[in-house]
């Protein structure tokens, strides 16, 4: 009959003792005469304090790239609805810019070249003088330039009937190029029965190409 081999058993209670004894008396200034075990531990611990605050510190990071990426997927989210509707109303669209363009275009007929100027101003004097009216003042003023435009204020002062009068500022409205009459006063004469009317006609005209380039140059020079 086989013999028993008996194996020594660990006394876990006397070691867990003789380790508590290692942490007796320890010089905290010079940690490495310490026994293995309280190096060890403390090797440990300052292991865990390293990975512990390297784990929060990159997670910050990536919190903050985190927000980031969904703050820009956000963006192109938007901007993709955005496109996406243009592209879904792009015909639409292309129909509406070129009715603003045509509209533009009959609005650009209306205005008078530099050269038609003249012929505009004896428009509006005819009109006066088709209605009977009498000009005792007909005084082009200083040709004010825009962007894209010049205003020319034209002195009106004119006497006659009442009914004239309106019919002349409904010739003027109904000519073909635009002119506007601003600033009317009417005042009665004495003795005459006729009316006097004070007005300011206001009439524009495109600019020439030396004109916007010079209204160009002025505005990039203003900028600068």
């Amino acid at each position: 009959m086989a013999s028993r081999i008996s194996l020594p058993r660990a006394d876990l209670g006397a070691s867990l003792r003789a380790a508590a004894r290692q942490f007796r008396n320890l010089d905290p200034n010079d940690p490495s005469r310490w026994p293995a075990v309280p190096r060890y531990a403390l090797c440990l611990v300052v292991a865990a304090v390293v990975v512990v605050v390297l784990w929060f510190v990159w997670l910050g990071g990536v919190d903050e790239q985190y927000q980031a990426e969904r703050d820009r997927e956000q963006a192109l989210r938007n901007d993709y609805r955005t496109k996406v509707a243009r592209a879904v109303n792009l015909e639409l669209l292309k129909k509406q810019r070129e009715e603003v363009q045509q509209y533009v275009t009959v609005l650009e007929k209306q205005l008078p070249s530099k050269a038609e100027m003249d012929a505009l101003l004896s428009d509006i004097n005819q009109a006066g003088l088709g209605r009977s009216l009498q000009f005792e003042l007909f005084r082009p003023g200083q040709v004010e330039v825009r962007d894209y435009y010049a205003e020319l204020p034209i002195a009106l002062r004119v006497t006659g009937r009442y009914h004239d009068m309106g019919s002349f500022a409904a010739d003027i409205a109904n000519l073909s190029r635009i002119v506007t009459l601003n600033n009317m006063s009417i005042a009665p004469q004495k003795d005459s029965g006729n009316l006097t009317m004070d007005a300011t006609a206001r009439t524009y005209r495109y600019l020439d190409a030396d004109e916007q380039a010079a209204q160009r140059k002025a505005a990039t020079a203003q900028k600068k």
